[in-house]
């Protein structure tokens, strides 16, 4: 992504005219700034990832929680980026960070255009990680948010395989052991 497009500050001041609270705010920038150390982790360990894409598109993500904090906020998220004449790299990145990601029958399900919504490239995986680590604006281990997850959704939903599959990929990703989990203390600012 070219830096020119979008600097951080912009991305900030997009997500206050869309009407995004306090909360959510802060929100987006510590999954942004979490994004950012595990793709310089990653980048550390040999992988090739734009480190401006994911800043901007974890601070982004949640854009559509401007509207609603319902299921359907990556959906209404994406039509305000696309309202905005964002990066397709930057939509595709607030479409696909629901849970570990949708499959198409599953976006039909809920009644969202029928296609895929998993992350696929290496900025979508890890903003969509990195926002499974931050609960409001404190980092969490993994193990608790599947275990919410699980109450939630029951303990054998796709999207908790879906969700432990993307934390074994970017944990090996970052050079980490598949096993080892991120602690708190891995990532603090």
């Amino acid at each position: 992504m070219n830096k020119t497009i979008l600097t951080a500050e912009k991305a900030i001041e997009i997500l206050k005219t869309a009407g995004c609270s306090p909360e959510v705010i802060r929100h987006c920038k510590a999954v942004s700034n979490l994004a950012v150390k595990i793709a310089r982790r990653c980048k550390r360990n040999g992988v090739d990832v734009d480190l401006d894409l994911v800043r901007i598109g974890a601070l982004l993500h949640d854009i559509g929680r401007s509207r609603t904090h319902s299921v359907h906020h990556p959906i209404v998220g994406a039509e305000i980026a696309e309202s905005l004449n964002l990066p397709e790299e930057i939509i595709k990145i607030i479409k696909r960070h629901l849970g570990g990601g949708l499959t198409s029958k599953e976006a039909s399900e809920l009644g969202w255009p029928s296609e895929n919504y998993l992350p696929e490239t290496i900025e979508e995986k890890i903003v969509t990680y990195a926002d499974k680590l931050i609960e409001g604006e404190r980092i969490v281990p993994i193990e608790e948010t599947v275990k919410k997850l699980s109450k939630r959704l029951g303990a054998h939903h796709p999207s908790i395989k879906r969700i432990m599959n993307l934390h074994r990929e970017i944990t090996e990703l970052c050079g980490e052991p598949a096993k080892h989990l991120f602690k708190t203390t891995d990532f603090t600012p």
